[in-house]
């Protein structure tokens, strides 16, 4: 195997790199002051985007750059899921970055399922306004009376009448639920309960204006709303679709749930590691600039120390996702996941490790809005929960391995 990346990979990033340095850098900080002062607080129906966010998004779509994450020549960069991963981590040095380059989720999530399960009727009406930036979308899992660490308690119903299916259930933690453009949700739900246990669920298209669809709240992720994406709860009350609003066929829905997850996470854990890079950069440079005890920060208490170890950690996660990378790209997400399982330990653990040191280092400031260190550490402590927990992925990766110990 060979993680060398490739020619398109290096164009790509370089010219990257060069308009985050020059468009995204310089007004980052002010944007993040707009945004607040534009959302202060949770009543997300009065929730606004600022106006900086789409005239970035028209200068990376006129640069070339947009929808990189996207396995398609004509429609995306044409990109492997391995040539794709160090765009992502370029990405992951900003909060503000993916959505400029329309590489967010969980909008990716949700393109990769239309553009590989979706019909030509439902890619017309919903994945293509999705690549052109003109709508956001939601992804429906998540509930909050059960344990969804384990996916096949949804209790959320998809049931077939006649031409249509009716939704009924509540879901929460449904990112971008909150932001002004979200004009539909993916929704995951239960249709035979009798059927074998991977078949028994479902994936339908809900526009979110539906009869029955109530968002009733957005919820705080350590006393942040995240806005204008917000996560929110949704509750669904006889919602009724044409049966063509249903991706694939009734049941598939664990079947396409692993397409998305797969590369999905790759994504999720690069973002996460370019944000480790930042985390560390802002920790070496305030361990340059500040003096304590007549010394720079840097020089005192085992921080030169601190920055290796930093340094080899997020070194061996990259290596770990190129390798989960290159394994979906040579045999499927399917036949990878002990590797999907074990980057996505790894990468937002090395982020909140990174981040915490930061902290540190910053003090009082580091817990303030005057760096970006909370709400990567807030990333990253989600990150350990969404798409599956800790202990979920360690139990999986066991699996695999106690599995090579039975075929001996």
């Amino acid at each position: 195997m060979d993680f060398t990346p490739s020619e398109k990979t290096l164009n790509y990033r370089k010219r990257l790199i060069a308009f985050m340095q020059e468009h995204i850098e310089p007004i980052e900080a002010n944007y993040h002051k707009e945004n607040r002062r534009l959302n202060p607080d949770a009543n997300w129906r009065h929730w606004q985007v600022a106006p900086i966010v789409e005239e970035l998004k028209a200068k990376a779509k006129q640069a070339g750059l947009w929808n990189l994450f996207l396995p398609d020549a004509e429609l995306g960069a044409g990109l492997t899921t391995l040539e794709y991963a160090p765009l992502a981590e370029v990405m992951g040095h900003s909060l503000l970055a993916p959505e400029v380059f329309n590489c967010n989720a969980p909008d990716t999530g949700n393109m990769e399922v239309l553009y590989h399960f979706g019909n030509d009727a439902q890619k017309k009406q919903w994945l293509t306004p999705l690549l052109n930036g003109e709508i956001r979308s939601v992804f429906c899992m998540t509930e909050p009376d059960v344990a969804s660490s384990d996916a096949t308690n949804m209790q959320a119903s998809i049931v077939a009448d006649g031409d249509e299916v009716v939704i009924n259930g509540r879901k929460w933690w449904s990112t971008g639920l909150g932001h002004p453009h979200a004009k539909f949700a993916i929704v995951m739900g239960l249709t035979n309960p009798d059927a074998p246990k991977h078949q028994r669920h479902s994936m339908v298209l809900v526009p979110l204006d539906s009869d029955g669809v109530t968002v009733e709240r957005m919820l705080p992720a350590f006393g942040e709303y995240d806005a204008p994406y917000g996560h929110g709860e949704v509750l669904f009350e006889n919602v009724r679709v044409p049966k063509a609003n249903v991706i694939g066929q009734l049941g598939d829905g664990f079947k396409i749930a692993q397409g998305r997850l797969g590369p999905g996470r790759i994504h999720h854990c690069m973002r996460a590691l370019g944000a480790a890079e930042k985390a560390l950069q802002l920790f070496i440079r305030r361990g340059q600039e500040r003096i304590g005890f007549g010394k720079p920060l840097l020089q005192l208490n085992g921080n030169l120390e601190r920055v290796a170890d930093m340094r080899i950690a997020i070194d061996q996660a990259r290596l770990l996702t190129f390798y989960a990378a290159w394994k979906i790209d040579q045999v499927g997400a399917m036949k990878a996941l002990a590797e999907i399982s074990a980057i996505k330990v790894a990468a937002p653990n090395v982020l909140q490790q990174v981040v915490d040191e930061a902290i540190q280092i910053y003090g009082g400031a580091g817990m303030s809005h005057d760096t970006p260190l909370t709400a990567l550490f807030a990333m990253a402590r989600a990150l350990r929960i969404a798409d599956g927990p800790d202990a979920v992925h360690r139990t999986t990766i066991a699996k695999v391995e106690l599995a090579k110990y039975r075929e001996a």
